[in-house]
């Protein structure tokens, strides 16, 4: 930026900017590691969604992550929502696990550039985040850079996604 009011850090005005459409539903699911970032996760998604599935854990209990991302990629699979925030301990589990399932282009966020390249360049779906990793703030303006960026138009994303979408069905492509 190449102004900045006083007392006003150019990080707090970025976030200012940013301009998350509001959607009809988003998934969200939360293993025990993630589990203190949940409220205000839920939060914040509340206000940029009519609907939230939510399918977390409740407590910071131990869970399998592998189970709580398969109930949270259920809604995008069945077309009733675009995105789906995890949150696990490192957000590797739960990126690990999401990949494995047919449709999904899972990866983990840790800053704001990341989570809106996935987007922008690779149509990622589901955004992962680590708790342990993230700090409350940081983890907010990642989800909101997320759900605010859309996947480029631009020739060689559309065609990468598509070489990643035959590498799902098994296919070769060059």
């Amino acid at each position: 930026m190449d102004h900045q009011l006083p007392g006003v850090c150019a990080e707090a005005m970025l976030r200012e900017e940013i301009a998350v459409p509001r959607r009809q539903r988003l998934s969200f699911a939360n293993d025990h590691a993630g589990f203190a970032l949940r409220e205000p996760v839920l939060e914040l998604l509340r206000s940029y969604a009519e609907e939230m599935i939510d399918v977390g854990a409740r407590s910071d209990d131990p869970v399998d992550f592998p189970d709580i991302t398969r109930a949270a990629i259920e809604p995008l699979q069945g077309g009733q929502v675009d995105r789906v925030i995890l949150l696990c301990g490192t957000g590797a589990g739960a990126c690990i696990a999401a990949n494995k399932i047919r449709g999904v282009r899972a990866a983990v966020a840790h800053d704001t550039y990341v989570a809106r390249q996935i987007v922008e360049h690779d149509d990622v779906n589901v955004l992962c985040v680590g708790a342990w990793i993230t700090g409350p703030q940081i983890a907010m303006d990642i989800i909101r850079q997320f759900l605010a960026a859309t996947f480029s138009n631009h020739e060689p994303f559309i065609g990468r996604v598509a070489k990643l979408t035959a590498m799902e069905d098994g296919e070769r492509r060059r």
